[in-house]
């Protein structure tokens, strides 16, 4: 039997383990009774959480490449990890009532397709045609920026309520997935792969 391979550790890759790390911490702040903490304070704090993992996404990337610290294994967990909280986060708001049910059905149901998608074409050997690209670079940003004003779901600096703000946000985001999705889609099919008959 051969031994496993070793997985080399690093910063980067501390910094993509602490953001799965925090999801159940995520989850748990909202969920506390109101005799611990109270409605608001839960919604500042989930907030600061996945804000502090959104800056993360980016930093453990950036100091991997700075470092050359780059890994196939922290190329795999990187978007496991920003998956795995985004959808935390739209469970959680779309429990809450925050979040229309059908917008986190589209945002969910199109990184599920996507990811077998492109776990399809590497197993065809054309996974270069499904790499991220400006669109899912774009649909990545307005969620990172929509959900921290939905987690807040108050008044900001008395100018306007974060909740109408998010849910705007939160519906563009949904428009530019299916866009994105529709887009690698194409890219897949144009491969001609997907004629391709299964062996028995």
């Amino acid at each position: 039997m051969k031994p496993l391979p070793e997985v080399r550790f690093n910063f980067p890759l501390f910094l993509t383990w602490c953001r799965i790390v925090a999801i159940p911490l995520f989850v748990a702040v909202l969920y506390m009774p109101e005799s611990w903490i109270v409605e608001h304070t839960q919604n500042v704090v989930s907030m600061w959480i996945f804000i502090a993992a959104a800056v993360t996404d980016w930093l453990d990337g950036w100091l991997a490449r700075r470092w050359n610290q780059t890994t196939s294994f922290g190329a795999f967990l990187d978007p496991v990890a920003d998956k795995l909280m985004v959808t935390a986060a739209l469970i959680v708001l779309t429990e809450k009532g925050i979040v229309d049910p059908f917008a986190s059905l589209i945002i969910i149901g199109r990184e599920i397709t996507i990811s077998a998608l492109r776990e399809w074409m590497a197993h065809i050997g054309a996974s270069k045609r499904v790499r991220v690209n400006l669109l899912g670079k774009l649909k990545t940003v307005s969620q990172l920026i929509a959900i921290p004003f939905l987690l807040y779901n108050g008044v900001l600096f008395g100018l306007f309520h974060t909740n109408w703000v998010g849910r705007i946000l939160i519906w563009i985001s949904a428009f530019l997935t299916l866009w994105s999705m529709v887009v690698y889609l194409r890219a897949a099919w144009a491969t001609g792969a997907i004629n391709e008959e299964v062996d028995k």
